[in-house]
């Protein structure tokens, strides 16, 4: 039987609604540990290795369109030679070369068109691939995991920080590729031309180099500060828009713009100066640049006049000096998108901590699949605790047979809710077992114990779409009829139909279209449709006036029939009914009975319905 909440773990709201009582929970923290670049290099070729083939062939377009560029200063100097002064231009071998000259243009820019091209596929297939994993890796993340950190900043890291990474590889590939290339060839023209000469431009490249790695050094940290800090403001304003309701109510909307702007004024601060150093950077190899230019030229008329240190025409000065300029543009382009670059590296840090976060514990090959789960719960001896300094469950011990309603009831903070978290295995017992049926629901599969559950939370969730869909999400083959008639049975049907396009009218996620008691209401249909051998109602019926709440109950009665249920309520009215209601209180189960026997004994089940009574009336 599929299980309708079987992907609600993949969305913030539905995540945040189903914490345990004493709120954050695990130890399991994204600790961003020192990654060299190296490292990050590293992680990311396993990314870049299927796409080998597109590398290369962007490598030998690049080789091409290079050699190609670095010709042309060659055809330019021959042609300067051919025409040295007045009357003297020797016209016949003009034309071959101005032919010759326009060909290798066309062709060289056209390898560039095709190198350009491939590099952007290898960057953006590699970019789709690290997404997939950054998005698989929270689906398996377990419950503790996502509780502990921002919502926010997750999603930060797997759309901006991955995003980051992108335009860091686009560009570092592209001019890496470019550059390197651009470089030796501009080496090995300038040495063909003349090697003193071109000993004394090799000279003065280590000024730019060193002056591109100062750069790169002083701004790797303000880089990695400024994302860090992007992630949380995208955490803190997620945070504030999901609750904006809530702010508006507590007048809290001066006090949540403060929080925002002083977040933003460190991200300036800290981007400021990040942008500050990298900015130092074209600068600094563009003066390099000036001098090597200046030096070949000053060697170059030298070598004209005097014949020393080599001989050289006019011309192959000239391509002397396109070849020095050229030499340059490699490094000029790679300190410019240092920025970039800086920023990518930060990014995959920050994704590759994500991708390093401790996963659920997988299934174990010998774990069993609970088929055809007749409903039959047993805890025995179960202790947990979110923080091991402020254990929370002591020794829970009940036993529910198929079909038996048992309620809980207790005090905010009792543990109620991290019973459920606990029997769908969303955290791990610290001593005890919980069965299922007779097996022990640590050996069992997740996914086929989750399935024999179907749960409807206080705090409902849709996503966007239709109302049909939302309501089929359990059971996306489900006809029309088994939706409408699903419907139905949870008084939903109504409402829907009042809506302009029925059951296709689109609500939005939170949706704010339709009322929060109908929003429950669709959420108990999704259940009924789903038909789960067992039900978990966490204050299910919260949200529903009590004319509805009568209605719905009056369907939850009949759906319970021969189903096992566990219901979580403070509206002790709504658990009369139940064949065991226990009673929790500091982690404990202090009673246990049905509702008439638990006020005959006068104890705190007895005082919390009292209490419950006289502030009813």
């Amino acid at each position: 039987m599929a299980n309708p909440y079987a992907a609600v773990g993949s969305t913030s709201n539905a995540m945040a609604s189903i914490r345990g009582d004493f709120g954050e929970g695990g130890s399991n923290h994204l600790d961003e540990k020192p990654m060299s670049t190296v490292e990050v290099l590293r992680r990311l070729s396993p990314y870049l290795r299927p796409y080998r083939g597109l590398f290369f062939l962007a490598l030998i377009c690049q080789i091409v369109t290079v050699v190609l560029q670095l010709y042309v200063p060659i055809i330019i100097g021959e042609g300067i030679d051919l025409m040295v002064s007045a009357g003297q231009v020797v016209f016949s071998g003009l034309y071959p070369l101005l032919v010759r000259l326009a060909v290798i243009t066309i062709a060289g820019a056209a390898t560039q068109w095709l190198a350009t091209s491939l590099t952007n596929r290898l960057a953006y297939d590699t970019i789709r691939d690290l997404r997939i994993d950054a998005y698989s890796k929270l689906r398996s993340l377990p419950l503790s995991f996502i509780d502990a950190h921002s919502h926010g900043d997750l999603l930060s890291r797997i759309v901006n920080d991955v995003d980051q990474v992108g335009d860091g590889v686009l560009q570092g590939l592209t001019q890496l590729l470019s550059g390197v290339v651009m470089i030796i060839g501009t080496l090995c023209f300038m040495f063909w031309l003349s090697v003193p000469v071109g000993l004394i431009v090799v000279a003065i490249t280590p000024l730019s180099l060193l002056a591109a790695w100062a750069i790169a050094h002083f701004s790797a940290e303000s880089f990695t500060s400024q994302q860090q800090l992007q992630g949380q403001l995208g955490g803190y304003a997620e945070e504030m828009i999901s609750n904006q309701r809530l702010v508006a109510v507590f007048a809290h909307e001066k006090s949540s713009e403060e929080g925002f702007d002083a977040i933003n004024q460190k991200l300036y601060t800290v981007g400021e100066h990040a942008q500050f150093i990298s900015s130092l950077s074209n600068p600094s190899t563009r003066l390099v640049n000036s001098i090597v230019y200046a030096v070949v030229a000053i060697v170059g008329i030298c070598c004209v006049i005097t014949g020393q240190p080599s001989v050289l025409s006019v011309g192959q000065v000239q391509s002397f000096l396109s070849y020095a300029n050229q030499y340059m543009v490699p490094f000029n382009q790679i300190t410019s998108v240092v920025t970039q670059v800086q920023t990518a590296f930060a990014s995959s840090r920050r994704v590759f901590s994500l991708l390093d976060a401790v996963s659920e514990v997988a299934d174990a090959p010998t774990a069993e699949v609970l088929s055809c789960p007749k409903g039959e719960l047993d805890f025995s001896h179960v202790f947990f605790s979110y923080d091991k300094a402020r254990p929370l469950l002591r020794d829970i011990n009940f036993h529910a047979t198929a079909g038996e309603r048992l309620a809980l009831v207790g005090p905010t903070g009792c543990g109620k809710t991290t019973l459920i978290n606990l029997l769908l295995r969303f955290y791990d017992l610290d001593q005890g077992t919980i069965s299922v049926d007779g097996y022990n629901a640590a050996e069992l599969t997740r996914e086929s114990l989750r399935a024999a559950f179907g749960m409807v939370l206080q705090d409902s969730w849709l996503f966007e779409g239709s109302v049909r869909d939302n309501i089929a999400y359990g059971r996306p083959d489900a006809s029309q009829d088994e939706i409408v008639a699903a419907a139905r049975r949870a008084h939903a049907d109504t409402f829907i139909r009042q809506l302009p396009d029925g059951y296709n009218s689109l609500i939005s996620e939170e949706g704010s279209s339709i009322s929060s008691g109908q929003r429950q209401l669709l959420c108990i249909a999704r259940v009924m449709l789903a038909d789960p051998p067992i039900l978990l109602l966490d204050e299910a019926t919260s949200s529903i006036d009590t004319r509805t709440e009568l209605q719905v109950q009056d369907a939850f009665d009949r759906m319970m029939e021969g189903r096992t249920s566990l219901v979580v309520a403070h509206r002790l009215s709504t658990i009369r009914a139940a064949d065991c209601i226990l009673v929790m209180r500091d982690g404990h189960i202090i009673e246990r009975g049905t509702h008439d026997e638990l006020l005959s004994a006068g104890g705190f089940y007895a005082e919390l319905y009292e209490a419950q009574f006289d502030h009813d009336h």
